[in-house]
């Protein structure tokens, strides 16, 4: 048995002493008149007796509550067990022999009925009292039974024994009735430590759970409420609820203005109807509240939680994921959204027509910026730039970034095309001023395509290719500028479009030529190097200038596929040149991004047996600034192997001294800008002199482009250290199949040109 149990039942036993103490002394006086009127002195001593046993029962029973033993002290338990069943068997016994006394020495009939009346009435007292005990009350009924049982056999007639055998049968029955008592009892003891154990599980519960719990009635009064429900509701109304109908605590809310009615009548409307759901409340301070209804039987329990951080967590999340990181504009996807939906009301019956712009912002030269100055830089620009166009623009607008250094900005309310040119003005004059950035100030301009639609069916997607094609133009003019879209940048696109998709084709089919233009060696007169030129002769269109499909082809990603092939065709036809002159081939910034570029080189070298020191390799300064490092290391390993480097077109870009010092080069080649009007402008030609003069402080090979006048040359050979031209003047591009020619006839006999620079 369970110690549990086991102490419960001891302590059954020894309940109620007083009930036991007026017992023994009812006996004892029944037993005492007995003896007074059959004047019997056995029955006086068993008066005695039940006195004797009372007290020293009653004693031990205050001893034992004294004790106050443990519910799990089994040990303690027995001992007062076996205290019980000793005193309990002696007051068995005397009852017992109060019977036999009675029924064999007194033969008196008064004294007969009393004696078995209190017996019998003292045996189903011992049932009801030591029912938990089966050894004391099986001793019991024993020591009871057996002395009343010989007093009735002994009797000379057939009735009295018949009635002692009924006895044993009484003792069986009585056995049993204790034993289902004791199932009651322990079944009771359980249930009530299961219930209190279910109350102290539910009131921790209750205490510490860490919602709101409101528990209504089926008349929807307030039966219980926890002090976190208590606490919020005290928060936004009433300070007391148990007790309350809830439906004048909604009402209070209403009249305090605390909730929105919405969430009030929902809330009440779950309430009446006894239906499951769950109602958000939007508190001050920017806490929120969700509110779970469940109802069962006409009962209602409402659980409130504080979803305040998952809340805080979602609108964090959900920001990040519509914002850039950087700027806290909204990125691509959510300006789409936020766009596409003004962009959509014009198509709601009854909206008025209104014209829309969106202008495309993109940073110029921001590559040069991060490459020269670094990321943390880039992005201390990207974020002022966010903040200047931010004060430009009127708060109405829509303003995003797309990605990069692009920028974009909606206008639902653009009003007219005079006013879309006075927000990019707005725009263009908010960078007038310089960027600090990190101890750097830097000048920073942005160019701006503008489309504008008063057409309610023109979707986002249309209104973006639009301004991205008017700040292709913005760009193409200059930069630093605003262009707005107009019909013919729509001609012109898809004529782009047409062109990359032939240009394609031309690549993958071989449908290019080469065309080659002299360099002349100033004092000689002869070639010295030929720079091998890609043409395009389009079955259709004619020929398409070079200027117009290789940009086109960096765009494409073919420009690497076009180097390649002209790094094939030139060195194989170098080959059939004499040995004294070289052949030039330009790299851009695309090829070197290309993990290849030294075995294109290599293989080239390889497959048509020119000698390294017969190829050049011309790149330009946009080229060496957008990939500088990766350029660094592959000029270095051709210069080593005896690749010539030139510097091409110096002076159109940032005309940076550095790379003349860092990077391995052997020649350079003066744009032809500085050369177009050096015989009329002594400016021009001072500059020309100086730039040669530096690149032969240098050891470097001095070249001019553009030479288109005998003028021009000899001015070059009076005032300047050029060393080399190239220009129209000597040859224009000729065919693949004619340069062999060109050559024979450029340094045939030919007198050489006599300096005459003066001196001093």
């Amino acid at each position: 048995m369970p110690a549990l149990d086991y102490v419960s039942i001891i302590r059954s036993v020894y309940g109620d002493r007083r009930a036991m103490l007026a017992g023994a002394i009812a006996s004892a006086f029944a037993a005492g008149i007995s003896a007074y009127r059959a004047s019997s002195e056995p029955l006086y001593l068993i008066a005695f007796a039940f006195i004797v046993i009372g007290i020293v029962r009653y004693l031990n029973m205050q001893a034992f509550w004294k004790a106050a033993i443990s519910s799990d002290d089994a040990i303690a338990a027995e001992r007062w067990e076996n205290r019980a069943v000793a005193i309990g068997c002696a007051l068995a016994a005397v009852y017992g022999l109060w019977c036999m006394v009675s029924m064999l020495l007194v033969e008196d009939p008064y004294a007969e009925l009393v004696a078995s009346t209190l017996t019998i009435a003292v045996m189903v007292g011992i049932c009801a009292r030591n029912f938990g005990l089966d050894r004391l009350v099986t001793l019991q009924m024993t020591m009871v039974i057996v002395p009343l049982s010989l007093g009735l056999l002994l009797r000379n007639d057939i009735y009295h024994p018949v009635l002692a055998i009924l006895l044993i049968v009484m003792l069986s029955s009585f056995r049993k009735l204790s034993g289902d008592i004791r199932s009651i009892l322990l079944s009771a003891v359980h249930g009530r430590d299961e219930a209190s154990r279910l109350a102290a599980e539910l009131d921790m519960a209750m205490t510490t759970l860490e919602h709101g719990l409101c528990m209504l009635d089926e008349r929807g009064v307030i039966s219980f409420a926890n002090e976190r429900a208590e606490r919020l509701l005290s928060f936004i109304g009433p300070a007391r609820l148990a007790g309350q109908p809830f439906g004048s605590v909604l009402s209070d809310l209403a009249d305090s203005k605390a909730l929105p009615t919405t969430a009030i009548d929902r809330l009440a409307d779950l309430i009446s109807t006894r239906s499951a759901g769950k109602v958000l409340l939007c508190l001050p301070a920017d806490r929120f509240y969700e509110v779970t209804v469940s109802s069962r039987r006409e009962r209602c329990v409402l659980l409130f939680e504080d979803i305040s951080e998952r809340i805080a967590s979602e609108e964090r999340i959900t920001f990040m994921a519509r914002h850039d990181t950087l700027t806290s504009l909204p990125n691509r996807t959510y300006f789409s959204e936020l766009a596409s939906d003004n962009m959509n009301a014009r198509l709601r019956l009854g909206a008025e027509p209104r014209l829309v712009s969106l202008t495309l912002v993109d940073i110029d030269d921001f590559k040069h910026v991060n490459d020269t100055y670094g990321h943390i830089v880039g992005d201390d620009l990207l974020e002022q730039v966010a903040d200047r166009l931010r004060w430009a623009m009127p708060p109405e607008t829509i303003l995003a970034r797309l990605g990069g250094d692009e920028f974009v900005i909606y206008s639902g309310t653009a009003g007219d095309d005079a006013q879309t040119q006075k927000d990019a003005a707005s725009i263009l004059s908010a960078f007038a001023d310089p960027f600090v950035l990190d101890g750097l100030t830097l000048s920073v301009t942005v160019s701006l395509g503008i489309a504008t639609s008063a057409l309610a069916v023109e979707v986002l997607d249309d209104l973006m290719t639009k301004a991205d094609l008017a700040l292709y133009s913005a760009k193409g003019d200059g930069k630093a500028r605003s262009q707005q879209f107009h019909a013919q940048m729509d001609i012109d696109y898809h004529y782009r479009q047409r062109l990359k998709s032939d240009l394609r084709d031309a690549v993958r089919e071989n449908a290019l030529t080469l065309a080659f233009q002299p360099l002349l060696d100033l004092k000689t007169r002869k070639v010295v190097t030929c720079e091998a030129l890609a043409r395009w002769s389009h079955p259709e269109l004619g020929m398409i200038p070079p200027s117009t499909f290789i940009p086109l082809a960096e765009e494409m990603g073919l420009i690497s596929d076009i180097t390649a092939w002209v790094l094939q065709r030139a060195t194989l036809q170098c080959t059939q040149w004499p040995d004294n002159v070289c052949v030039a081939v330009n790299i851009s910034a695309r090829d070197f991004r290309v993990s290849n570029l030294n075995q294109l080189v290599d293989g080239a070298l390889a497959s048509s047996g020119l000698a390294p020191s017969r190829l050049e390799i011309e790149v330009t300064e946009t080229a060496v600034i957008e990939e500088r490092e990766i350029a660094q290391r592959l000029l270095t390993g051709f210069f080593k192997r005896g690749i010539a480097i030139a510097l091409d077109d110096f002076g159109t870009g940032y005309s940076s001294l550095s790379y003349l010092n860092t990077l391995p080069l052997t020649k350079l080649k003066i744009d032809r800008s500085f050369v177009s009007d050096i015989a009329h402008n002594a400016r021009s030609l001072r500059l020309l002199a100086n730039v040669a003069r530096l690149g032969r402080d240098l050891d470097l090979t001095v070249v001019a482009e553009g030479v288109e006048t005998e003028e021009q040359l000899n001015t070059m050979l009076e005032h300047t250290d050029v060393q080399q031209v190239q220009g129209y003047y000597f040859s224009r591009p000729v065919a693949e199949s004619e340069i062999g020619a060109l050559i024979g006839s450029l340094n045939g006999n030919v007198q050489p040109i006599a300096s005459t620079r003066r001196r001093g």
